[in-house]
């Protein structure tokens, strides 16, 4: 059977995700097989008892975990995902995968991170030894905090704790300095509500912290999904919420729980390892992984990306990337700048100052000015849109971002005919060209970016705790 997109079927046809949620039932044992079920997911049956669920990113089909099927048919499945893709034109690679699974089907393998998981009967031995989470769970209680199991009716549509935990959830995204990503990251807790678990945590009558857990049937587990606290819960919320949800799924029979990947930690790749350097102002890679070693796992699972021979990882590495990057590169990079705004324009002025000073150093009537006239006007020009561009980083106002916009598209616009009728001709060398496009490139940067952060600002706001 084709892939069947979610956006696609028809009043008349059945939901595929009810025939997913039948088979994960049967043979649901990775930790993100629940994760399918959320929207953005494309699914390929290979038959009637064996599924892939995939991310299109137009070039790639990024598998979330393994295929869904009996362990015996994994593998022969895997390998047909990945001709099927190749007939339509499309890279194959799957995410978050066990060693031997890619073994099996003869795929090779990257470690992208760890998976922590506990064994819950241990989950009281593990309490009595740890002094420090214990206190951190002293220090939540004493502050006034309360947890508690929720029923699904309560998260429904309309219900006043919904209400309150859609203005968490858009507060939460809107504090990550990075935009909101998809693929098995995107938050959406209330699909299905009936098979997950959830908790909230309270303070004097306000919901501070929120858990959601979602089934690993074929393992008797659970997946802690969501895991989310405002930004003035007292410390202790999110261990108070795991205690209680590790208690709760232990006194119901489930024997495992996980909190899900630690990414690019453990035995990565060097590139891998020098991302996770490069990317902790956006994202702890670190802190991720300390917050869950702090609560004691049973055991750590490296999980890889798998992909067929002969492929460079680079591919697969863009293709996961671009999955989780929703919107594509371009929308995800503009989005995690606009949040970043200050910074932006702070670095933006910053890196006028010394190109201020290059330009006063140039001689007249070389290749870089025509009179001194021209010269000084420019100086001014871009000393004043560099004070205005760091007044930016103390006070964000719109209107001044206004003014700056068309300033800074009428610089564009005279630095392209000054380049015309006067720089190009007399250019010399790989330094001065360089120069040149430097000077074309930067006010057009600056400009799109501040067009994009008005867009932004002019979006409506959701509520936020």
């Amino acid at each position: 059977m084709e892939a069947q997109p979610r956006s696609k079927r028809t009043p008349d046809d059945a939901d595929p995700r009810q025939r997913v949620l039948a088979l994960l039932r049967r043979h649901g044992r990775s930790t993100t097989s629940f994760q399918v079920l959320e929207p953005g997911f494309h699914y390929w049956f290979a038959h009637d008892d064996a599924c892939v669920a995939y991310a299109d990113t137009g070039a790639a089909w990024i598998a979330a975990g393994p295929p869904i099927a009996a362990p015996s048919d994994i593998a022969a499945t895997a390998r047909a995902f990945v001709a099927h893709a190749r007939k339509n034109h499309r890279r194959a690679s799957f995410f978050a995968v066990h060693a031997e699974f890619a073994h099996q089907a003869d795929l090779a393998t990257l470690a992208i991170g760890e998976d922590a998981e506990w064994d819950l009967a241990s989950w009281p031995e593990t309490l009595r030894r740890s002094r420090s989470l214990r206190e951190q769970l002293r220090r939540a209680k004493a502050k006034g905090l309360h947890v508690r199991v929720v029923p699904s009716d309560e998260v429904t549509e309309g219900q006043p704790l919904r209400q309150a935990l859609d203005a968490l959830i858009a507060g939460w995204l809107a504090s990550r300095p990075m935009a909101a990503m998809g693929f098995l990251v995107d938050v959406c807790p209330f699909d299905f509500a009936k098979e997950r678990v959830y908790l909230v945590a309270e303070r004097d009558g306000r919901l501070v912290g929120f858990l959601a857990a979602v089934p690993i049937y074929e393992r008797s587990g659970f997946f802690v999904e969501d895991l989310l606290r405002t930004h003035d819960a007292p410390n202790g919320t999110a261990e108070l919420l795991v205690d209680l949800a590790f208690r709760t799924l232990l006194a119901r029979g489930v024997h495992t729980a996980t909190l899900g990947l630690a990414p690019l930690s453990g035995q990565v790749s060097p590139a891998l390892r020098f991302i996770s350097r490069m990317s902790k102002p956006l994202y702890n890679f670190d802190g991720v992984r300390a917050f869950k070693a702090r609560l004691g796992p049973s055991r750590w699972i490296t999980q890889h990306l798998a992909f067929p021979r002969g492929v460079h990882p680079f591919w697969p590495i863009r293709d996961a990337l671009t999955a989780f990057a929703t919107g594509g590169f371009w929308r995800f990079g503009l989005e995690t700048l606009s949040k970043q705004r200050r910074l932006v324009v702070l670095v933006l002025g910053a890196l006028l100052l010394p190109w201020t000073l290059m330009l006063a150093m140039a001689s007249v009537g070389s290749t870089w000015f025509p009179s001194s006239a021209v010269r000084s006007g420019w100086l001014v020009f871009d000393l004043l849109l560099a004070v205005a561009l760091l007044s930016l980083f103390w006070t964000w106002r719109r209107g001044l971002v206004r003014v700056l916009t068309v300033a800074i598209g009428v610089d564009a616009a005279l630095t392209m005919a000054q380049v015309v009728s006067w720089n190009a001709p007399r250019a010399e060398g790989v330094l001065g060209w360089l120069t040149i496009v430097i000077s074309l490139i930067a006010p057009l940067a600056a400009s799109s970016f501040l067009i994009y952060a008005q867009r932004r600002d002019k979006e409506p706001k959701h509520g936020s705790l």
